[in-house]
C-alpha cells in the first residue's frame, strides 16, 4: 500500500457504508464515521508533533538485500538518542525518533521521505547509507526545507544536492585514494597492477571506482582488467575468467557485502588467488557469512576500528554490546556520531527552523565523535580519516590509517 495519506471522501467507510448500511440514520452513520475516524488517528502519526518533545527522521533499509546497514545503523543512532535524552535533551526536551523502513528499494525511498517531512514534520532527517538512496531522498529535504544529514553515503554528489544536506563520512576521492595508497604502497601488497569488478548501476560503485582508476595510475599502476555486474547477479564467472587471464596483482571490488562474498567464492574457484580490496561497503557482519574462507585475507577501507584504544572507542562499544549483543560495525559508529552531530548543533542554533539549523550543522567543527575529529567543510562533507582492515577468522582487523593531506 502507498502512503497517499487516506481521505473521508475516498476512505473505504465513506463509499462502501452508504452503499451497505440502509437502516441507519444520518445521525447514526456520522457517529460511526467520527468513532472510526477518532480510532484510526489514535494508531497513526498526529502530523503535527507536541511542542514538549523534538522530532527526527530515519529512513534506512531495515530489510532487504542490504538490511544490516540500516539495522545498525539505527541502532547506532537510537543508542546516541537514549544518552542525549538521559542528559535532559535539548534544552529540555526530549527528541523523538520516527524510523521508517525502505528495504532499500528505491521506489520506496521517496514515499517514505515525504511522509517524515510532511506528515510527520521531523525536524531534520537521517539517512540513508546507500548513495543511490540519499540521491532520492536528499531532493526532497532540500525542497521542504528539512536538513538531512547522511551518517555514510559516499558519493560526492549527495551533498551537490543543496545546502540542507550534510554528511559525517569522507567522500569516495578520498576513500579511493586511501584504497589506491594501500594498494601500492603498504608492504602487504605493493600490487603493480589491479583489475576492477563493480555494479555498474550503484552510484557509490561507479564513484568509487573511478576515484580508485585515477588515483592507482597516478601512483604508477596499471589497470589491466575492468569488468561490471548488476547488484544480485549470482553468477560472474564470465567476468572473473577475463579478469584471470589478464593476471592482475590485485582486484578491486568496490561493491556492497550481499554481491561480494558471493564474487569471493566464484574468483577462487576459478583459482584467482590474489588479495581482494574493497571499500566500506564491505562494512557487514553477514559478509564473512557468505563469503567464508574465500574472502578470508581481503582488505576494505572503513570509518573506524574496534580495536582503536581510544576511550572514546571503547567506551562506545561496551555500551553497544551491553545494548545490543555484538560488536559495532563502522556503519553503527556513523550512525552514532550523525545524532550527536546533530544534537549538538540543535544546541548551537537560534532555532530549530530548517535554515538555522542548517546553518549550525554546516559551523560544526573538530567534533569529538567516535570515528574520529569530524569538521565539515564549506562543502558540508567531513573532513576526516579513513583505516584500512583486514578479514581475519571473519574478524576486521586494523592494518592502517590514512589522513587527508
Amino acid at each position: 500500500m502507498g502512503l497517499r495519506e487516506m481521505t473521508m471522501t475516498d476512505s473505504w467507510p465513506a463509499r462502501r457504508w452508504g452503499q451497505r448500511v440502509c437502516g441507519r440514520t444520518r445521525r447514526g452513520l456520522l457517529g460511526l464515521l467520527a468513532a472510526m475516524l477518532v480510532a484510526g488517528l489514535a494508531g497513526c502519526p498526529s502530523g503535527q508533533p507536541s511542542k514538549d518533545e523534538i522530532v527526527i527522521g530515519h529512513y534506512a533499509s531495515l530489510s532487504g538485500t542490504e538490511a544490516t546497514f540500516g539495522q545498525s545503523t539505527d541502532n547506532g543512532i537510537k543508542l546516541a538518542l537514549e544518552e542525549i535524552n538521559a542528559a535532559g535533551g535539548i534544552h529540555g526536551k526530549p527528541i523523538r525518533l520516527i524510523t521508517l523502513d525502505e528495504k532499500g528499494d528505491a521506489t520506496e525511498v521517496g514515499n517514505v521521505v515525504m511522509r517524515l517531512v510532511t506528515q510527520d514534520r521531523v525536524t531534520a532527517v537521517l539517512g540513508e547509507v546507500a548513495s543511490g538512496l540519499s540521491l532520492i531522498g536528499a531532493p526532497i529535504c532540500q525542497e521542504h526545507g528539512v536538513p538531512m544529514i547522511s551518517p555514510s553515503s559516499t558519493n560526492p554528489q549527495v551533498t551537490e544536492v543543496g545546502d540542507m544536506i550534510f554528511r559525517v563520512c569522507f567522500i569516495d576521492p578520498f576513500q579511493g585514494g586511501v584504497c589506491a595508497r594501500f594498494a601500492r604502497e603498504h608492504e602487504d601488497v605493493r600490487a603493480r597492477s589491479a583489475a576492477m569488478l563493480y555494479d555498474q548501476a550503484a552510484p557509490y560503485s561507479t564513484g568509487l571506482a573511478a576515484e580508485f582508476k585515477q588515483a592507482f595510475q597516478k601512483l604508477g599502476g596499471k589497470i589491466v582488467a575492468e569488468e561490471v555486474y548488476n547488484a544480485g547477479d549470482q553468477d560472474f564467472s564470465a567476468q572473473l575468467t577475463k579478469i584471470r587471464a589478464a593476471s592482475p596483482d590485485l582486484l578491486f571490488i568496490p561493491g556492497y557485502y550481499t554481491d561480494v562474498g558471493n564474487i569471493a567464492i566464484q574468483a577462487r574457484k576459478l583459482g584467482i588467488k590474489v588479495p581482494l580490496l574493497g571499500g566500506d561497503g564491505w562494512n557487514s557482519s553477514k559478509l564473512p557469512e557468505i563469503g567464508g574462507k574465500d574472502i578470508d585475507g581481503c582488505y576494505y577501507s572503513d570509518h573506524y576500528s574496534p580495536e582503536d584504544p581510544s576511550p572514546k572507542v571503547q567506551e562506545f562499544i561496551g555500551k553497544y554490546q551491553k545494548k545490543y549483543g555484538a560488536r559495532p560495525d563502522g556503519l553503527a559508529a556513523l550512525g552514532y556520531d550523525a545524532a550527536y552531530i546533530l544534537a549538538d548543533a540543535m544546541k548551537r542554533a537560534k532555532s530549530l527552523g530548517g535554515q538555522d539549523l542548517a546553518a549550525a550543522i554546516a559551523a560544526t567543527k573538530d567534533f569529538d565523535g567516535v570515528t574520529g575529529k569530524i569538521t565539515l567543510g564549506p562543502d558540508r562533507n567531513a573532513v576526516k580519516p579513513a583505516v584500512i582492515l583486514k578479514l581475519v577468522d571473519g574478524v576486521p582487523k586494523y592494518v592502517a590509517t590514512y589522513t587527508p593531506e
